[in-house]
């Protein structure tokens, strides 16, 4: 068997969440701006002979079927590829929490098994597979940071001053995790946000805006307003991210984590300008 080296998969927060209406089909609109974190799984790859995809648990055990097996069978089946994958996975994202690890971990395998299978698939091709499994796994095969809005198909790299500027981030994930569809499906949930612009956001960056559901999220799991007021006992503003139940917050010095419940799990991370894997497939 030939062996790919170690490659990352980086979770991401998202900045601010705001809910600005809702299609006739359901789906809600959105914006939001995405930035990569160094907090990442780790995915290890080698070729198979036979065709079969297989994987391994090396960390934490997921599901039978996740995110990593769906998406090298997507690839395989929409290039007829006849070669196979072991995929090795440490997984570090917490799951449930809003961070995009599955989409990120499908992402990295696109982009790996499109180097080791030598497909040389452009972007556009992986990003068409890559949707069809997750709303947010185009993101992370573009490995910018990003403007998002609509129902999350419009994607809008942050370039120059928009970029946030480097800092760090404590990030709280409570063990309760939280269900997506419970909150989306909430009477509660605010849809009417007015619409912000990259330039309303490059003015304040960490301090822009909020995310609308996070009230409906603390409602439906107690444990995140346990640890947005845990954040706030140590001086610090947090929110949620995405639709999980991690929260985070801006630090701008040396932070204590051990103070916290044991049941958290607790992380400082720094932001990422770019996707560690940018550049493995063309436009």
């Amino acid at each position: 068997m030939q062996a790919l080296y170690d490659v990352p998969a980086p979770a991401k927060l998202n900045l601010f969440l705001h809910i600005t209406g809702r299609k006739p089909d359901g789906y809600h609109l959105l914006q939001s701006v995405f930035m990569l974190i160094d907090w990442c799984d780790t995915l290890h790859f080698e070729i198979r002979g036979d065709g079969q995809i297989s994987r391994e648990d090396l960390g934490p055990p997921l599901p039978a079927v996740d995110l990593t097996l769906q998406a090298a069978q997507a690839l395989q089946a929409a290039t007829g590829c006849r070669q196979g994958a072991h995929i090795g996975v440490h997984k570090r994202i917490p799951a449930q929490a809003g961070m995009g690890g599955g989409s990120s971990d499908a992402a990295s395998t696109l982009l790996a098994l499109n180097r080791l299978w030598k497909l040389n698939l452009p972007r556009s091709t992986l990003e068409t597979i890559g949707l069809s499994l997750g709303a947010d796994i185009p993101f992370f095969l573009r490995g910018r940071n990003a403007w998002v809005e609509g129902i999350g198909e419009i994607i809008l790299p942050l370039v120059n001053e928009q970029q946030p500027p480097p800092s760090q981030f404590v990030i709280v994930k409570p063990a309760a995790g939280l269900d997506t569809k419970s909150i989306f499906s909430s009477e509660d949930l605010r849809r009417d946000s007015n619409h912000a612009t990259i330039a309303d956001f490059a003015a304040e960056h960490y301090q822009f805006g909020k995310n609308n559901l996070q009230s409906v999220a603390e409602a439906l799991c107690p444990e995140i307003s346990q640890a947005l007021h845990w954040l706030e006992k140590n001086g610090l503003q947090g929110r949620m991210t995405g639709s999980g139940s991690a929260v985070f917050a801006q630090i701008k010095q040396t932070f204590d984590v051990h103070s916290a419940p044991s049941k958290w799990t607790i992380k400082v991370c720094k932001n990422l300008e770019i996707h560690p894997l940018e550049g493995w497939s063309t436009n």
